[in-house]
């Protein structure tokens, strides 16, 4: 009766639209109310989630990226890629998605990427001649990249799960998120192809290098985060630290586009977003032991298993649960929910936990951006004033093409192993 009490009253918010915090929270009280458990294990089981040194990691890089965000970053990265790309047919949607690939580098989430990158490129690319629900579209589906690109919140948050190393996973993540941006310049040509969209004149040497000096502060962070953790110069969480300073620097001295005014708002801005990720974590701790309670993790490891022992077709279901969960359900809540379950079963058919955890990821990742309710679709329309379902129609070849590269880094694990093996050994 309790468990069904759960759910219902789960799934009955998220259908009227509440916070996910809030079904998480309620649902769970219910749940401990009604079984007759102390309301002490609220608070308890909250705050030892929430009580990990590897998650000191996530104000961390919340705040650098606010403040290389802040530094006008992201206006001298777009810059960067339009003189990379603007020769091409179709060149600005190239831009979109390189500047995602740069920008994923230094924010770490899907919706920062979608909400910085689109403020600024779809309005360009509308004014040259682009479909604005193509704008959107490519906005959305090339934010899949930012969570894959190092550093990653999601990749954190799994690291600190299960114990996986958080630098492997940020190595593993490099192919996948290079093959995505890949795709989707390929879908953006072909797209451009068919429908007539605008190439510009070749910048020459001397724009292309000034512009890569200007976007270079930028790309260097996502060199240093990685490589000073995989080559033991510092842990995670210092990497964060490390990063904050880079950040201030490169803002201050470098770029000059930050103030002291804007530093102590994007301080408060960090704070109340890394507040609001920490107690999400926090009570989808305590929605996890109620589960665990209830051996829920262990009733749908052994009905998937009693499906399959095959590891392909295992595999095949993981991601299609994976990627319904991820249309509807945050992704930090799924990974705390659900991913220590999963990994267990993936391990047990002989499966890399850093190529379960890439894989995870990526499914979610493209889940922000799928029908009917991925986040991305609606900050994407919101940024560009086109209802939803013309969004939706336009990100359907970028969907296709994101799944695709997912069957790819699916079954083909040595796309997300082999740099971390050649870096940091077997």
């Amino acid at each position: 009766m309790e468990t069904l009490g759960l759910f219902a009253i789960f799934f009955g918010l998220l259908v009227l639209g509440a916070p996910i915090i809030v079904c998480l929270g309620l649902s769970s009280a219910f749940y401990i109310f009604m079984a007759g458990v102390p309301m002490a294990v609220v608070p308890q089981k909250v705050f030892s989630g929430m009580d990990s040194f590897v998650l000191l990691t996530l104000p961390g890089f919340i705040l650098a990226g606010g403040l290389m965000n802040g530094g006008d970053i992201t206006r001298r990265i777009i810059d960067f890629s339009n003189s990379l790309f603007g020769n091409i047919r179709g060149g600005l949607g190239f831009a979109n998605v390189g500047g995602s690939l740069i920008f994923g580098g230094i924010s770490g989430t899907a919706v920062a990427d979608t909400a910085s990158i689109g403020s600024v490129m779809i309005p360009g690319m509308a004014r040259n001649g682009y479909d604005k629900p193509f704008a959107a579209a490519v906005t959305a589906a090339s934010s899949t990249i930012g969570p894959i690109i190092p550093p990653s919140l999601p990749m954190i948050i799994a690291g600190s799960l299960t114990g996986i190393s958080i630098g492997r996973m940020f190595l593993a993540g490099a192919i996948p998120g290079l093959l995505l941006a890949a795709g989707m310049m390929l879908t953006c040509y072909l797209i451009a192809l068919k429908k007539g969209y605008p190439r510009h004149g070749w910048v020459g040497f001397p724009k292309l290098f000034h512009d890569f000096k200007s976007a270079l502060w930028a790309i260097l962070l996502t060199f240093i985060i990685l490589f000073g953790i995989t080559g033991g110069v510092f842990t995670p969480t210092e990497a964060s630290m490390v990063a904050v300073l880079y950040a201030l620097v490169v803002g201050l001295f470098v770029y000059k586009g930050l103030t002291p005014k804007s530093i102590v708002e994007l301080i408060f801005d960090a704070a109340k977003l890394s507040a609001s990720l920490m107690l999400l974590i926090g009570v989808s701790n305590l929605f996890g032991w109620v589960l665990t309670s209830e051996r829920i993790p262990q009733a749908i490891a052994s009905y998937i298993l009693s499906i399959t022992e095959n590891k392909f077709l295992i595999l095949l279901i993981l991601n299609v649960l994976l990627l319904i969960v991820g249309t509807f359900m945050e992704t930090i809540a799924a990974l705390v929910i659900l991913f220590p379950t999963l990994l267990a079963i993936a391990v047990g058919v002989d499966v890399d936990p850093v190529h379960f955890g890439i894989i995870a990821v990526l499914n979610l990742m493209i889940g922000l951006t799928t029908p009917p309710m991925g986040i991305c679709l609606f900050v994407a329309s919101s940024i560009s004033k086109v209802p939803v379902m013309e969004v939706v129609r336009a990100i359907i070849p970028f969907l296709i093409c994101n799944l695709c590269v997912l069957l790819l880094v699916t079954y083909l694990p040595f796309l997300s192993l082999w740099l971390p093996n050649l870096i940091m050994g077997e």
